[in-house]
């Protein structure tokens, strides 16, 4: 992937990293406030982890697709760092597990970084316009399921990489540690390494192929995990986002 990432070009838009601010840090730093802290019917510890996910794809996706690959992922891991102590403020509990929750943000980082490499390579100057929509939808999806429990199917949120995020981050606090995320995990690591690919061989669109195969082929591997798993992931985790 170096020479992709090489030849990315580096680009300040102003809107861009204004936006990048916005999405990923005062957005999901406000809504924490007035959510958890703020006498508004929600537990810190129920919100917290959904604005995480969604603040790490906000500045990883959306940096890496106005800037290069590494600045998003730099921001998004100090975004990570910034929330988790904003939620320890207002009164979050300690995960039960700490190197769970930083490989669950370290690899959510990842992912979110190469999407947004993705739509920088595929639209160059302008990728950084589908990572915002991209996220947006996103975050409209989880937290309709956050003040309207049991309003989505679990099948559609589990085609989201923001909700395997917030699955991953979850298990680092509800004791179950970072093997009952795994599948979690290893779709957010595994879209990552599709992605990066797919970005290596553009300008060629076969190669989308693979992506969507591997999103496909991941979710179906979170699904079944919260089939199967029933009490350690699917209902406690679906419930608490």
């Amino acid at each position: 992937m170096k020479s992709f990432i090489q030849a990315q070009p580096l680009t300040w838009p102003v809107l861009a990293w204004l936006t990048v601010a916005l999405a990923g840090c005062v957005a999901p730093a406000i809504a924490m406030i007035m959510l958890g802290g703020g006498g508004a019917g929600f537990a810190i510890g129920a919100v917290a982890k959904p604005l995480l996910a969604i603040g790490l794809m906000g500045a990883g996706m959306i940096g890496a697709a106005a800037g290069r690959f590494w600045v998003g992922i730099i921001l998004a891991l100090l975004t990570g760092i910034g929330l988790i102590l904003l939620a320890q403020v207002l009164g979050m509990s300690m995960p039960d597990y700490p190197f769970s929750l930083a490989l669950a943000v370290f690899i959510a980082t990842i992912s979110f970084a190469a999407r947004g490499a993705l739509f920088a390579r595929s639209v160059p100057g302008k990728g950084w316009w589908i990572a915002v929509f991209v996220v947006a939808g996103e975050a409209a999806i989880l937290f309709t399921a956050v003040a309207l429990p049991g309003a989505l199917p679990d099948i559609v949120l589990v085609l989201l990489p923001a909700q395997w995020a917030n699955m991953a981050i979850e298990s680092a606090f509800i004791g179950s540690g970072t093997r009952a995320a795994g599948a979690a995990l290893t779709a957010l690591g595994g879209t990552a390494m599709v992605t990066l690919l797919v970005a290596q061989l553009l300008p060629r669109r076969w190669p989308y192929i693979f992506m969507f195969t591997a999103w496909l082929g991941l979710s179906a591997l979170v699904w079944y995990t919260l089939d199967t798993d029933g009490p350690h992931i699917g209902p406690t985790i679906i419930n608490a986002i």
